[in-house]
């Protein structure tokens, strides 16, 4: 089968240096900020994938240009105002929340229905959560379910701003209600559970009016009306999310060293740095410098003789999410139980990972106990497998194969993944890169 996946044999050790395609999270607010900058914006090292492409083809549909090239990607901005909107737009998303969530912030003031659509997966994912906010603006929705796509979305010219308060640690509703306030008169006001903050520091470097203040708990941000903003010139940093299945792959393997290089280790996205050291990983930044408001490095990494089990805070979950089945294998090979909760936000994603977090261990010979939103791992540091499993049916979600992949390589068996087109959501180059630490 072409789209099957066949790993028979562990990965020998390695050392080796590599580079990762561009953040996926800050390739597609690239995309949506240069669509509103006056004038030509230039991105390297943009991530193409079929979210970020998917992006590209959305502000088309609102007479935005944009060219690719081999080493870079240029927008043609009409200014913050100039999208046009057509009669009977429809615009899709695919598998990327991020785009599907993001793009209604800006699409609040439209002045014709603009139906959105996804592919299966992201059409079972709760819309509602950021409908319910942008309609206090003014909007109006039609969901399916009252709460899936497709949806329609009517605008209003006379929109109001909102105090919101997001208590999920969910980035791509904040940044929503972010969008949503750059287009309306007077002062939205967000309360928002610690979560990842690219379109914050974005809009900072822009220049836009935005005011943090951050608090223990929480952020409070302030976002006015936009008039204007400016090109955006941008070197997209290598994905963290993305760096992690190779940094999670040197940990499970003995005698082994990497490098990746120029990482976004951004504070609100290194959480399975910080739950990977507390299991006993050494982990060095290198060359840390902050770019645009992003901090970046070359993350080194070396195989840990022993791993120990984690009682996992929560405060590191937000910082985390993405990359929480990758941690369970960590904890699958860890002295002793590791303990993980609050994960509801796990089962929000592409399929519901806390599920297939479990389903993946158990079919490895890994106990385990899950509840509603928590999972407790019984690790073994011995762990080697020596049968056949076989990984399909997961709603396509890149993440579960990718994770598989580590798996297969780490642990031993025959592993039998399907759907391997799934990396081309988020992570084209992932087995092109997997080639050259096997080689």
């Amino acid at each position: 089968m072409k789209n099957l996946l066949i790993i028979e044999e562990k990965i020998k050790k390695f050392n080796k240096i590599i580079n990762v395609s561009g953040d996926k999270s800050l390739s597609i607010r690239w995309v949506l900020f240069a669509s509103l900058a006056d004038g030509v914006s230039k991105a390297k090292n943009l991530l193409m994938s079929e979210d970020v492409l998917a992006a590209l083809d959305t502000i088309k549909k609102f007479g935005i240009k944009s060219k690719i090239n081999k080493n870079y990607c240029k927008i043609y901005g009409k200014g913050f105002d100039g999208y046009k909107y057509k009669k009977n737009l429809r615009i899709n998303a695919k598998n990327s929340g991020t785009l599907g969530r993001l793009i209604l912030g800006l699409l609040i003031n439209t002045n014709h229905k603009i139906k959105l659509i996804g592919d299966n997966s992201l059409s079972k994912r709760d819309f509602k959560r950021v409908t319910e906010p942008l309609s206090k603006f003014g909007a109006r929705f039609i969901l399916r379910n009252k709460k899936n796509l497709p949806l329609n979305i009517i605008g209003s010219k006379n929109l109001s701003p909102v105090k919101y308060v997001e208590a999920k640690g969910s980035a791509q509703c904040k940044s929503s209600v972010i969008f949503a306030g750059m287009r309306t008169k007077g002062v939205t006001t967000i309360k928002a559970k610690k979560s990842r903050n690219h379109t914050e520091l974005l809009c900072k470097y822009l220049k836009l009016p935005i005011q943090i203040k951050k608090k223990k708990k929480y952020d409070e941000i302030k976002i006015s009306k936009v008039k204007k903003i400016k090109v955006l010139n941008y070197n997209i940093p290598s994905d963290i999310s993305s760096s992690a299945f190779f940094i999670v792959l040197t940990v499970l393997s003995k005698e082994s060293k990497l490098t990746v290089r120029n990482v976004n280790i951004n504070p609100s996205r290194v959480g399975i740095i910080e739950i990977l050291k507390k299991m006993g990983v050494d982990i060095i930044f290198k060359n840390i410098r902050t770019y645009k408001g992003e901090k970046i490095a070359n993350i080194n990494i070396k195989s840990p003789k022993v791993l120990k089990g984690i009682n996992c805070p929560t405060k590191l979950n937000s910082a985390a999410i993405d990359e929480f089945l990758l941690i369970f294998l960590v904890a699958a090979k860890a002295k002793g139980v590791s303990f993980f909760k609050n994960l509801s936000e796990l089962n929000q994603k592409e399929s519901p990972r806390l599920k297939w977090g479990e389903k993946i261990l158990n079919r490895m010979g890994v106990k385990t106990i899950v509840k509603k939103d928590t999972i407790k791992i019984f690790g073994n540091p011995n762990l080697n497998i020596n049968k056949k499993i076989v990984i399909k049916n997961y709603f396509k979600d890149h993440r579960v194969f990718m994770t598989s992949v580590i798996a297969a390589l780490s642990f031993g068996g025959i592993w039998k993944i399907h759907d391997k087109d799934s990396v081309n959501t988020s992570f084209p180059s992932f087995l092109k890169i997997i080639n050259e630490l096997k080689n």
